[in-house]
């Protein structure tokens, strides 16, 4: 049915599905300290959150995918040129992942940072007077109530990430769209090829919803729900 390319595919899917974990992973991490900084009462902190929030949000993803990639490139081996060191090519699974992570790291720093503020003070300041450190304070009250506010918005924008993995396939990666788009020009069905793409997406997505759906329940037990 799939002209013989279905284990192609498949090493394209599991890459795709690698690229867009990694590329989670590094935006969590990212959305976490940018939401601390832009919250910091430091100002040489606050402003360079600032800055990458309102930068990134701004910059179309294939821009700036194609900006990391081949301009990155562009600079690092000018750096090596005057060191004298040998030329490096830069790996575009790393690129990708680097990319794709640094731009949702801006909106997960916002989500992060609205759900910090939906936590009510009066309850960091009551786990103070009973005599809790900081890091219980952050572990028993902050994160539970900062997650169950969090988790809508990472929610809608690992849904958005996951589709935005297929632009990798603009810097030569063999992610599963670049690898349907060259089967669907050697056997002359792209429309066939493009469908698993689809499906494969629909999937991922789908089962995203329902991890994040059972999360949102987990997180919310005890949590009167307004009625509708």
């Amino acid at each position: 049915m799939l002209h013989g390319y279905s284990s192609s595919l498949l090493d394209g899917a599991w890459l795709t599905l690698q690229v867009a974990v990694l590329s989670l992973a590094l935006a969590l991490v990212l959305g976490l300290a940018g939401a601390s900084a832009k919250l910091s009462r430091i100002r040489m902190l606050r402003a360079p959150a600032v800055m990458y929030t309102t930068v990134v949000r701004g910059i179309p993803d294939l821009v700036m995918m194609l900006l990391v990639f081949y301009g990155g490139q562009i600079g690092i081996n000018e750096i090596t040129d005057r060191l004298g060191w040998d030329y490096v090519d830069v790996n575009p699974f790393a690129a990708g992942v680097a990319t794709l992570g640094f731009i949702f790291g801006a909106y997960f720093t916002e989500t992060f940072r609205g759900a910090f503020l939906a936590v009510p003070a009066g309850q960091l300041e009551a786990g103070y007077a009973y005599g809790m450190s900081r890091w219980q304070v952050f572990r028993r009250i902050l994160f539970p109530q900062m997650l169950r506010h969090a988790l809508p918005g990472l929610g809608n924008n690992w849904q958005v990430m996951q589709k935005s993995t297929a632009l990798v396939s603009i810097i030569g990666l063999s992610d599963l769209t670049w690898l349907a788009d060259q089967a669907g020009r050697s056997t002359q069905q792209p429309f066939l090829f493009y469908a698993v793409v689809c499906v494969f997406y629909l999937a991922m997505t789908a089962a995203s919803g329902v991890l994040f759906r059972s999360l949102e329940r987990r997180y919310s037990v005890g949590v009167r729900r307004a009625a509708a």
